[in-house]
């Protein structure tokens, strides 16, 4: 049986990936952050593991204050970091380590592949750089490495479960003007692109987790009205965010959009390729 170790294994795409690779026959177990600080349980870990993925970080969406701005950044950086070290120093090292980034190290002037490198000068971007730069270290010491850069997670929690209350309620709408890209993925295709990627060896290096058909903030927000049969006349003014989250409202207000060339080149085949048939599946 082989063995998968996770970070970050508590959250909403972490109890995700636990129970899908149960479901198929790997063992699952979740890294505990006790266990990120001492170096010799975390090399056993390593040791005895076939697969690490790497989720670990603070929730991106949160008010932006100086400390919480610096725990986004150690809560991915020095996770990371612990990781490659166990790994280094590991005598039976592990097939494959999938660490994570965003979408938001991407500008939001165009579409993006994974070729393209205009990117964004902004504080996640630079927090984005750095955790891939960490990560990407792992390769050094024979490791077969990857990286997937999210968009927003749809499915039965995570963003979509804050969504759904206001538009059930009629009272959705548009982020200012609607105009943001919005670059997402269905849970489903998420999880199977970990398993898809675990299975050919072949593939490693930076890969966009995004569905292959970009849409918009007044996208997402037509999309669910209509699903849900509810009106979306109302809108959400940029500013309001600003005062809720300050810098951290730029999630929200500057999307990004992001196409997932690698995974097509590679033969992936995406379920839910549009907001449409995603949120169709979804919102019952």
């Amino acid at each position: 049986m082989k063995t998968i170790a996770i970070t970050g294994s508590s959250g909403f795409v972490g109890t995700s990936l636990k129970n899908f690779f149960s479901n198929i026959g790997f063992e699952v177990r979740g890294i505990k952050r006790e266990e990120l600080k001492d170096s010799k349980k975390l090399i056993d870990i390593v040791e005895n593991s076939d697969f690490i993925i790497n989720l670990a970080g603070a929730n991106i969406i949160n008010r932006w204050t100086d400390s919480y701005k610096k725990l986004l950044y150690t809560s991915r950086i020095d996770t990371t970091k612990a990781l490659v070290e166990a790994m280094k120093n590991a005598k039976v090292k592990p097939e494959l380590f999938i660490s994570t980034s965003a979408v938001g190290i991407y500008n939001n002037k165009a579409c993006f592949k994974e070729e393209n490198t205009e990117y964004s000068d902004d504080f996640l971007a630079k927090v984005c750089k750095e955790w891939e730069k960490e990560a990407l270290k792992a390769n050094e010491i024979g490791i077969r490495t990857a990286i997937f850069r999210f968009g927003i997670v749809l499915g039965h929690g995570g963003a979509l479960s804050k969504m759904l209350p206001a538009f059930k309620f009629g009272l959705g709408g548009n982020i200012g003007d609607g105009q943001q890209y919005f670059s997402f993925i269905h849970i489903e295709d998420l999880l199977r692109a970990y398993n898809f990627l675990y299975e050919n060896k072949d593939l490693d290096g930076v890969f966009n987790l995004t569905a292959p058909i970009s849409t918009t903030n007044e996208g997402l927000t037509k999309a669910l009205g209509k699903v849900l049969h509810r009106p979306t006349f109302f809108t959400v003014p940029e500013f309001v965010l600003n005062l809720v989250f300050s810098e951290g409202s730029k999630v929200l207000t500057d999307g990004q959009c992001a196409i997932p060339q690698k995974l097509l080149d590679s033969g992936f085949k995406f379920k839910y390729a549009s907001i449409e048939n995603s949120l169709e599946n979804l919102v019952v």
